[in-house]
């Protein structure tokens, strides 16, 4: 399937002079760092591209790792992306080592609940801090995942304590790179 089957379900960060979401800061908390731009604009992949130093690009994929009554939990609790009050937000790229992509399907999903508790970690934090997570490694992008989180400027001590408890466990042993973008409406 290629990009352009894609379009309803890709969106891209582009790290420019453009875009409603301005940088705050922009580092690299494993492996090479991406440029710094002054603003970044996402768009969905039938949108036409924007002058830019990097662009990021990730599609909506289903929910992976996660049993059904996570499942069931995550989309009662997970608010909306776009709310007016959520002018703070987080673009966090990853990329997994290849010994994790060597690793089952069961082994993942062991290291990333039974023993990292992402999934229970993550949704104490809902629904406050809203997330979505797309999928970059299938497209060929320089991350595997692209996540993206936006939330309240009262709620930045919460999301700052998710990330510091994620990076914390035995999956993040497992990236070996990660960019840390914070941003803010404009």
């Amino acid at each position: 399937m290629g990009l352009e089957q894609l379009s309803d379900r890709l969106i891209r960060f582009a790290g420019g002079h453009t875009g409603v979401w301005r940088v705050l800061a922009i580092h690299s908390v494993q492996g090479d760092a991406l440029p710094q731009v002054e603003r970044v604009a996402v768009y969905r992949g039938n949108e036409p591209s924007l002058e830019s130093k990097w662009t990021l690009s990730g599609v909506v994929s289903n929910i992976r790792y996660v049993e059904r009554p996570e499942e069931k939990e995550l989309t009662s609790k997970q608010a909306p992306l776009g709310r007016s009050e959520a002018t703070m937000a987080a673009l966090i790229p990853i990329r997994k080592t290849p010994a994790w992509w060597s690793l089952t399907q069961e082994e993942r999903r062991n290291i990333f609940e039974n023993k990292s508790h992402h999934i229970a970690e993550g949704i104490k934090y809902l629904p406050p801090i809203a997330r979505q997570l797309y999928h970059s490694r299938d497209i060929g992008e320089p991350f595997d995942f692209l996540t993206w989180f936006e939330y309240a400027p009262q709620h930045s001590e919460a999301f700052e304590e998710l990330v510091r408890t994620l990076r914390k466990t035995e999956e993040w042993r497992y990236v070996d790179r990660e960019i840390d973008i914070r941003l803010v409406r404009a």
